[in-house]
C-alpha cells in the first residue's frame, strides 16, 4: 500500500511541477518575444523619419517646379499685355525656387537594416538542466531512529540511510495526530532533538528532512513515526511571589519582586532513573546562595536548596550534598547551560547507621560538559523527589523537563 500510495503521489507531483514549468517559461518566452518586437518598432520608427521628411521635401519641391512650369506655358500662349505680366510673374516666382537645393540624403551604407541574432546554444543550456532537473528517490535520505518519552516532551532522533548524501541542515516538523498541519519545531545540524509542550497520553507524529551540502532545496520526508509521553510535565508551583512562570509552568522567571525561600515544584513528579534537565534560558546576577536542584521534600524557611535532604548545584558550580559542600565544582552556570540530574537508588532498606541514612542514591550532575557523581543518602527511602530553585536576583530564567 505504502509503494502504490507513494509511487502514485510522486508521478501526481511531477506531472504538476513540469505543467508549471511549461507554463512559466512559455511566459518567459512570450515576454521577451513582445520586448524583441518593441525595439523593433522603435528602431523603425526612429530610423525612417528622417528619410520620410526627406522625401516630403523633394515632393514638395518638384510639385512647385511642375506648377511654375504650367504658368510659364500658359504666360507664352497669352496675349501681348497679358504675357508681359505673366511673364513678369513667372520670372518673379522662378527666380524664388530651389530646385538646385535638396535635402541631405544619408549614404547607403548609413540606413538601417534590421535583423534578429538569434543564439541558438541556448537551447543546448537549456537542454542540459532539463535533462538534469529533477531526480526520483527510492527512500527519503534521513529517518527518525528512536522517540524517547519526557516529561513533558519527546526526545526525537534521526540518522541518514543513505551513504553517499552529504546533509548540511535537518528539518524537524511534528503535529498531533488529530491535527491535519505539520509545524517546524527544529532546523539545523544536530541529529536529535527534545520536542517540548507535549502534552501527556496524545499522540504525535514526528517526520524529518534533510538539505544536501550546499543546496536549497530540502529532501523529501522521512516516514512519519507516532510517539507520545505517558510521563506527567514537571511544573513550578504557582503563585510563588518572586517568580513568574509561563502558560505551562515549566518556565520560572525570577522577577523584581523582594523575596526569599525556595521554588518547588508543584509535586514530587521525579522518579529515579530519568534524567532531569534545567535549561538556563537567561541570567541575572549571580549569588553563592543561590541553587537549583532536587530535594525529598519542600521544606519552607530555607532561602537556598544548600540544607540538608537536598542536593543541588549554585549558579558559580558549586555542589552542595545535604548542605555540605563538595570539593569537585561544575563550570560556572551561564545563558544556554543545561544542567541535568540522573539518580539512581543503590541500596533498599537498612544500611549501617553510622553512614547517617539509610537510603542511598547514586547521583551525577552534567553541566557544561562536565559531570561530578556521589552518594546522597537520605533518611528514608523516596520513590519520587521534588525540584527547585532559588536565586537571590532577578533576570534568571530556568526551564525544567
Amino acid at each position: 500500500y505504502n509503494i502504490k500510495e507513494s509511487a502514485s503521489q510522486t508521478r501526481d507531483v511531477l506531472k504538476q511541477h513540469f505543467n508549471d514549468l511549461k507554463g512559466t517559461l512559455g511566459k518567459l518566452l512570450d515576454e521577451r518575444l513582445v520586448t524583441l518586437l518593441q525595439e523593433v518598432d522603435t528602431i523603425e520608427q526612429e530610423t525612417i523619419k528622417p528619410l520620410d521628411d526627406c522625401q516630403k521635401l523633394i515632393e514638395h519641391g518638384v510639385n512647385t517646379a511642375e506648377d511654375l512650369v504650367q504658368e510659364g506655358e500658359i504666360a507664352i500662349l497669352g496675349g501681348v499685355g497679358e504675357q508681359k505680366e505673366k511673364l513678369w510673374s513667372f520670372t518673379k516666382k522662378a527666380l524664388h525656387i530651389q530646385l538646385d537645393s535638396l535635402p541631405e540624403v544619408p549614404l547607403l551604407v548609413d540606413v538601417p537594416c534590421l535583423s534578429a541574432q538569434l543564439d541558438d546554444s541556448i537551447l543546448n543550456i537549456v537542454k542540459d538542466h532539463i535533462f538534469k532537473h529533477g531526480t526520483v528517490a527510492s527512500r527519503p535520505p534521513v529517518q527518525i531512529e528512536e522517540l524517547i518519552e519526557k516529561p513533558g516532551g519527546i526526545i526525537v532522533r534521526w540518522c541518514k540511510v543513505d551513504d553517499d548524501f552529504t546533509a548540511q541542515d535537518y528539518r524537524l516538523q511534528f503535529r498531533k495526530c488529530t491535527s491535519n498541519h505539520f509545524e517546524d519545531v527544529y532546523v539545523g545540524s544536530e541529529t536529535e532533538f527534545i520536542v517540548l509542550h507535549i502534552d501527556p497520553n496524545v499522540d504525535y507524529q514526528f517526520r524529518v528532512c534533510a538539505r544536501g551540502d550546499g543546496r536549497q532545496e530540502w529532501s523529501p520526508w522521512s516516514v512519519p513515526q507516532i510517539g507520545h509521553s505517558t510521563l506527567v510535565p514537571h511544573e513550578w508551583t504557582a503563585g510563588f511571589e518572586g517568580y513568574s512562570l509561563s502558560s505551562r509552568r515549566n518556565i520560572a522567571l525570577r522577577n523584581d519582586s523582594e523575596s526569599s525561600g525556595v521554588l518547588y515544584s508543584s509535586a514530587p513528579t521525579y522518579f529515579c532513573g530519568q534524567t532531569l534537565t534545567f535549561r538556563v534560558e537567561t541570567v541575572g546576577q549571580p549569588d553563592r546562595r543561590d541553587s537549583i536542584g532536587v530535594c525529598a521534600e519542600r521544606q519552607n524557611g530555607y532561602d537556598s536548596l544548600q540544607r540538608d535532604q537536598a542536593v543541588c548545584i549554585s549558579t558559580n558550580g558549586a555542589v552542595f550534598v545535604n548542605g555540605k559542600e563538595m570539593t569537585n565544582q561544575l563550570p560556572a552556570v551561564t545563558s544556554g547551560s543545561t544542567v541535568t540530574f540522573d539518580i539512581e537508588a543503590v541500596t533498599l532498606g537498612s544500611t549501617n547507621n553510622n553512614e547517617g541514612g539509610n537510603f542511598k542514591l547514586r547521583v551525577t550532575i552534567s553541566s557544561n560538559n562536565r559531570e561530578v557523581v556521589f552518594d546522597w543518602l537520605l533518611d528514608q527511602s523516596c520513590g519520587s523527589l521534588y525540584f527547585g530553585c532559588s536565586f537571590f536576583y532577578p533576570g534568571w530564567k530556568v526551564l525544567v523537563f
